[in-house]
């Protein structure tokens, strides 16, 4: 029997980094993956979308008018764009090698892993026969996958997710996408400016359902703009072959007695969510508790096996890399040191990588009413930074939540270019516990996007000067004079 500090099962984000730091604390590391290392993330998730969103911008920048430059149309070639996503990612896909790994330390054993006891997995190798490892903590890191809806006739007429339409073969002449969410839009937004007639069915009444509504307008009217039709409100009933292609066939959400519309294409694009994959892991048999087809951990990440933590998609309630890279870190602490800690997700931030991108951390305005929170709401457009209006990118907004009469930064979304990295400054704010007084002390570069927190920081003084005030101030300027 091999015996480990830790046995990991799942080599994507959150596997990868427990691995790598415990390895670093000098742990025996065992690390079990049946598929490719990196997981979702660099295979088929964030990498590859992001640079499938770049050859697409790349396609329109030519294209705005405005600027005085006129330039002809470019001609997209898929293969191409298939080929450059698949470079990327074998770039980025050294860092997380099974050479760098077994030179770090650690024992990659590539095949299925089953609990068989609690320190016990049973690893069906890849290349045939078994082996077993024991830990004396074990890890499970699992990821998620697509979550593929009941829809009728839709596996027989075949569909795409995000595992498979990065190596199509073909660019799709016309899409449909289920699902408005973050991997529905950006892919649907990415597919129009490439070329193809896309079509997003979403359930509910608008997109990014998990984002306020302002917010999603502004992605809507951009979506619009690059000619995605957009059917909110609207479900998949069943799916039929066409002579012509592939027939979507929708109604309205709810509505059992309304008319049938067909939406005829050449792909559908499963976008749904997202599922995590716990067959086959050998979780009743050792005693973990699921929940809502998740793992279910208490705040240090152990599940109802004392032996056996988890983290990632498997866990959520947050599916993110990052957020999977930050319970990695609480994991180790927990499973290897004395001193133990506390998962926090009192500021999480995330990103989705439209045109222009949404980016938001803590509460938005439909969490803060869901709550009974009050809040004070100060919303300052990008139309009025200089940068904004000399680059041309003047959509979007930085609506940042306090609470009634005060400046402590409860939650902020901001909509616009560059949003996912400029929001940064806010999550820095809200971790350190800064109030946006703190911001407008700042000296923000000139002219720069940044400049938004200022001005919020700046309106929220405004804010603060009361009528009383204004008139006290004004008195004792009178007496100065």
């Amino acid at each position: 029997m091999e015996r480990y500090n830790l046995v990991i099962i799942g080599a994507g984000s959150a596997g990868l980094v427990v691995a790598a730091g415990a390895a670093g604390l000098g742990a025996r590391v065992a690390l079990v993956e049946r598929g490719p290392m990196g997981g979702d993330c660099l295979n088929f998730g964030c990498v590859p979308s992001k640079a499938l969103l770049r050859s697409a911008r790349a396609a329109v920048q030519p294209r705005r008018p405005g600027f005085g430059v006129a330039t002809a149309s470019p001609a997209v070639s898929w293969p191409e764009v298939v080929a450059r996503v698949q470079s990327v990612i074998a770039t980025i896909a050294p860092h997380d090698s099974v050479e760098r790994f077994t030179e770090l330390g650690v024992d990659v054993v590539q095949g299925s892993g089953r609990l068989v006891s609690p320190h016990r997995v049973e690893v069906q190798l890849n290349a045939g026969g078994t082996r077993t490892l024991e830990g004396r903590a074990l890890v499970l890191a699992t990821g998620s996958g697509p979550l593929v809806p009941p829809v009728p006739g839709l596996a027989e007429v075949g569909y795409l997710t995000n595992e498979t339409v990065f190596t199509h073969p073909e660019q799709p002449r016309r899409l449909c996408v289920l699902g408005g969410g973050p991997i529905g839009i950006e892919l649907s937004q990415a597919f129009a400016r490439l070329g193809s007639q896309v079509t997003v069915v979403e359930m509910l009444p608008r997109i990014l359902p998990r984002e306020d509504a302002d917010a999603a307008e502004v992605v809507a009217r951009a979506l619009t703009a690059d000619g995605v039709a957009l059917r909110t409100g609207m479900q998949a009933v069943r799916v039929e072959r066409g002579a012509a292609g592939k027939h979507v066939v929708c109604r309205p959400s709810g509505q059992s007695e309304a008319p049938e519309e067909a939406i005829e294409v050449d792909e559908i694009l499963v976008a749904v969510g997202r599922r995590a994959p716990l067959e086959g892991l050998g979780l009743e048999e050792v005693g973990v508790v699921t929940d809502h087809g998740r793992i279910r951990v208490d705040e240090r990440l152990r599940t109802s096996v004392r032996s056996i933590f988890a983290c990632g998609d498997c866990v959520g309630p947050y599916q993110f890399t990052h957020m999977a890279n930050q319970q990695a870190r609480v994991v180790i602490q927990n499973a290897l040191l004395p001193i133990k800690t506390r998962i926090n997700y009192r500021v999480v931030p995330w990103a989705t990588f439209t045109d222009p991108e949404v980016a938001r951390v803590g509460l938005n305005e439909d969490d803060a009413r869901t709550r009974g929170t009050p809040v004070r709401t100060l919303k300052f457009p990008l139309a009025e930074l200089d940068r904004a209006v000399c680059d041309g990118e003047t959509e979007g907004f930085l609506k940042v939540l306090t609470p009634p009469g005060r400046d402590d930064i409860l939650g902020a979304t901001l909509v616009g270019p560059h949003a996912g990295e400029l929001l940064h400054e806010l999550v820095l704010a809200m971790h350190a516990r800064l109030r946006l007084r703190d911001l407008a002390a700042m000296v923000h570069i000139y002219p720069t996007l940044a400049e938004v927190f200022r001005r919020a920081g700046d309106e929220s003084r405004k804010a603060a000067f009361t009528p009383r005030l204004q008139r006290l101030f004004r008195a004792y300027l009178r007496w100065r004079r």
